[in-house]
């Protein structure tokens, strides 16, 4: 997977394998929240 950076407002994000292929783009403030929330997800989990 791969991260775009310096698109205002939007993130794309892609397989990094298929470099050539299509873009899935998120709002930037959607791409945040749900980064938080995995970071947040990732700490709490029993086992880790």
């Amino acid at each position: 997977m791969e991260v775009g950076d310096g698109f205002p407002g939007i993130v794309p994000v892609r397989d990094s394998k298929a470099a050539d292929g299509p873009a899935l783009t998120f709002a930037a403030h959607s791409w945040t929240s749900f980064i938080t929330e995995l970071k947040k997800d990732h700490r709490f989990r029993p086992g880790r």
